[in-house]
């Protein structure tokens, strides 16, 4: 069977139970998740991107009523192209549609909840950073290399596995709250100095 459409049948399922599977696989199989693979190493990403808002709390003024849905943004470069409509299509984070937009550019009123960074302009990709820092904003890049990174989550291969890094001060930063249990998943953590949001 297609590799994405297990995928899709693989995240699209809602029991905790299945995602914890899922995050097992991704985290251990060679086979699914090679770095050489790029097709499938960014429909791999693309499930991680659209699953971290499972483990996030926003505050409740991030949205604007109780129906708004998570904006999912891709800002630059798109690497995942229809991986990742197929992957959110008819998904939900907590109680909430999400919606794609892909944004040439970060706008100041973009409203985005999830924002991954694409691109290999390191510059470019600060700027972005910089322009949502205390705004309630998920950022991620793929930076390859964290300490680079000022994004919350940062995807990296290691051992031929995509795994990701956290920087959970960002989050502490941005007003949001990471569960344990994705902070328990990274490669490395960098922890919260912050008091507020503990």
């Amino acid at each position: 069977m297609e590799f994405l459409t297990i995928l899709q049948r693989i995240v699209t399922r809602s029991n905790r139970a299945h995602l914890w599977l899922f995050v097992f696989m991704a985290l251990t199989s060679g086979a699914v998740a090679t770095a050489h693979a790029g097709v499938e190493e960014y429909a791999l990403k693309a499930a991680f991107l659209y699953k971290f808002g499972l483990f996030v709390e926003w505050p409740g003024s991030a949205f604007s009523s109780p129906s708004s849905p998570v904006n999912l943004c891709i800002a630059g470069e798109d690497p995942f192209g229809e991986a990742l409509d197929k992957v959110v299509a008819g998904g939900r984070i907590n109680g909430r549609n999400v919606m794609i937009h892909r944004l040439k550019e970060m706008e100041p009123d973009s409203s985005c909840h999830i924002l991954f960074i694409g691109g290999s302009d390191a510059e470019s990709k600060a700027r972005m950073i910089k322009s949502v820092r205390g705004r309630n904003v998920l950022t991620v890049t793929d930076a390859g290399n964290s300490e680079t990174s000022a994004a919350i989550i940062n995807f990296v291969i290691a051992d031929n596995r995509v795994r990701f890094d956290i920087n959970d001060e960002a989050a502490a930063q941005n007003g949001l709250v990471l569960s344990s249990k994705l902070m328990s998943l990274a490669l490395n953590v960098k922890k919260r100095t912050s008091k507020e949001n503990r």
